[in-house]
């Protein structure tokens, strides 16, 4: 029995983590989860009111090239975006949080950057009720040098290295707790605190007294610049792997690879830090299911929902051997 903060209104299927949709076939299920074949509006409104911990999920750019997973102009993106966000609300519990990947995109024919996931910001939370707990930023070293007029042929930008987290919340009080994701201190941190530190005053004015240097044994507090893999995670911080199991078994059937996967490690600092066992997060764009297989690993329950059959068929890889 789920402790009273962990309850759902999901049905279970035969007893198990499983949770199920009413009124929907389940393209497949795992122990702990469930993925979905079709629109993920129509799948949300099937879930009830207040009964999810976390809805992470990287929705299709707003680039000015169409990708093969489809996505949506700059110039429609937010309006076409919200009522999916109104549903996030609708089904998170109050404590519950909504973390969004979403990158940046370039105007066409001009080396200016687009402003439309800073207005897609300003409508979840201006209209659709949002909190801003924290902006996060993902460190993706194997990004592209593009647009290659502007970065490799005229050299007048850099290439980009970090896409937006946005991380939202239903009320001002989310769960979460960064004790879970500490990580270890760095060797100049080892060193202060061998030497010792004196009482000063900085510049800035922070009073720095001599406990700064009683370091806690769980680790340090990492950063809003998520960069670093956790110590059980098994994907770097690219999104290029071409030797990963999933890859390789998609090669191997003759399936489609998904052209926009984040690491595992992504949506499991949000996991570990927003949600404990046994609670629920959702994938609205799952794409590869990598949310749910991360879930799944770590305990949690999940529900994927994504629109193309080639991208879920090939997401069942991911849950061989485990």
């Amino acid at each position: 029995m789920l402790a009273p903060q962990q309850q759902t209104l999901f049905p279970a299927a035969h007893g198990a983590g499983t949770l199920l949709l009413p009124g929907h076939e389940p393209f497949y299920t795992t122990p702990n989860g469930a993925a979905y074949l079709g629109d993920s509006l129509e799948l949300l409104r099937a879930m009830p009111a207040g009964s999810v911990n976390l809805v992470l999920t990287s929705p299709p750019y707003a680039l000015h090239f169409k990708k093969s997973y489809g996505n949506v102009s700059k110039a429609g993106y937010v309006e076409w975006f919200k009522p999916f966000a109104a549903e996030v609300f609708r089904v998170l519990r109050d404590d519950g949080s909504f973390v969004l990947n979403i990158g940046g995109s370039w105007n066409e024919g001009v080396p200016t950057r687009s402003l439309y996931q800073y207005k897609l910001l300003i409508a979840l939370v201006e209209e659709i009720g949002f909190h801003l707990a924290q902006e996060c930023y993902w460190y993706n070293p194997a990004k592209m040098p593009v647009p290659a007029e502007w970065v490799t042929v005229r050299r007048v930008r850099v290439k980009d290295s970090v896409e937006h987290v946005w991380w939202l919340s239903k009320t001002p009080h989310p769960k979460a707790s960064n004790l879970k994701v500490l990580k270890p201190y760095s060797a100049d941190m080892l060193r202060l605190n061998a030497r010792g530190l004196k009482e000063t005053t900085r510049p800035s004015g922070h009073i720095i007294n001599a406990s700064w240097d009683k370091m806690k044994a769980e680790g340090s507090i990492p950063g809003n610049v998520i960069e670093e893999q956790l110590p059980d995670d098994m994907l770097k911080f690219g999104n290029n792997s071409a030797n990963d199991s999933y890859t390789l078994r998609c090669k191997e059937a003759g399936i489609p690879i998904h052209p926009a996967r984040f690491p595992s490690a992504l949506p499991a600092f949000f996991l570990k830090m927003l949600t404990q066992e046994s609670d629920v997060c959702v994938d609205i764009f799952a794409g590869s299911n990598t949310t749910g297989a991360t879930a799944e690993k770590l305990g949690r329950r999940w529900i994927a929902m994504e629109l193309l059959p080639e991208y879920l068929e090939a997401s069942k890889f991911r849950f061989e051997n485990r």
